[in-house]
């Protein structure tokens, strides 16, 4: 009996071992989320200024405006990098590969960029080519780090080769809720403002650029066209970091759940354990003081 009770405690000890493991992961991915959930809040944001300077200038023509025939549609997916956070990467990839946008192109029609080593390794794996992928991006990248990667998709539009891009990104609502979305990023209209800032988010949009139009407030320089192609250039670039952003935050909003359940799960198995311990010492005592009973009774014979 002794043996098992040996046992029993190293599996204790292992299970607690773990759960401090989890525990710690757990607080990490929290802060982590809380880090990423404010940039993701504050880029939000920004856009809403942008766009608000852009309200009455959405009708003006750029090289982000064009409505093309010709080119092949972009996808870029967000995944992440790393696992043990939830079902968050198979919802991203499934969103995509599984929708009517992805499945009624051809492989002629359609190229594929993946941010994360999950959407690369999964593509790779079944045979989908992958025009341009990134591994290992940073999390703490700077706004000039950032701009060389959107740039490199930007580059697909500039060019000629792609008619349309479309964003697979998770959308963060709160620590609990997230969910995958398809996103037009390009050509640029208002439909797609509409659409990837919400109807809800463009109830608190500053109606400063308005004001600013109506009341001929509004000086240009060099050009009219020039400065709204730059702002539509700096509305893409937020939209694809505050993509990134997002992608963060629910990333370990993710984790954080899967570590919390897996902390939970350890407490469980511990009591379980810990219960099972004391009927098997409880057992043993009951035992030896049986022994030492029939033993004394022995000798007194």
């Amino acid at each position: 009996m002794s043996g098992s009770l040996l046992e029993i405690r190293k599996r204790i000890g292992s299970v607690k071992n773990t759960r401090k493991i989890t525990k710690a992961m757990q607080l990490v991915a929290a802060s982590k989320m809380r880090q990423f959930q404010k940039r993701a809040v504050t880029t939000r944001r920004y856009v809403w200024d942008l766009i608000a300077l852009l309200e009455e200038n959405l009708h003006v023509e750029s090289a982000y405006t064009e409505k093309r025939e010709k080119g092949e549609v972009l996808f870029v997916l967000y995944t992440s990098d790393k696992g043990l956070c939830g079902p968050l990467n198979n919802k991203l990839i499934n969103g995509l590969f599984r929708s009517e946008r992805w499945n009624a192109l051809t492989e002629s029609q359609r190229m594929l960029i993946t941010f994360g080593k999950k959407g690369y390794d999964f593509a790779r794996n079944n045979g989908i080519h992958v025009d341009k992928h990134f591994v290992g991006v940073p999390e703490k990248m700077n706004n000039v780090e950032a701009i060389k990667l959107v740039d490199e998709i930007l580059n697909f539009w500039r060019s000629g080769a792609a008619k349309e891009i479309v964003l697979i990104a998770p959308h963060y609502k709160n620590s609990f809720t997230f969910y995958p979305v398809l996103k037009t990023f390009l050509p640029f209209d208002r439909d797609m403002v509409e659409t990837n800032i919400g109807t809800e988010e463009n109830k608190h949009r500053t109606a400063r650029g308005a004001a600013y139009e109506k009341e001929g407030l509004m000086i240009y320089e060099p050009s009219k066209e020039h400065v709204v192609s730059r702002l539509h250039e700096q509305v893409v670039f937020s939209l694809f970091l505050g993509s990134f952003l997002e992608l963060k935050a629910s990333e370990y909003s993710s984790r954080m759940m899967a570590m919390q359940s897996a902390t939970d799960a350890a407490d469980k198995i511990t009591n379980e354990l810990s219960l099972q311990y004391n009927k098997a010492r409880q057992q043993a005592i009951t035992q030896e003081i049986a022994e030492l009973v029939g033993a004394s009774a022995a000798i007194s014979n």
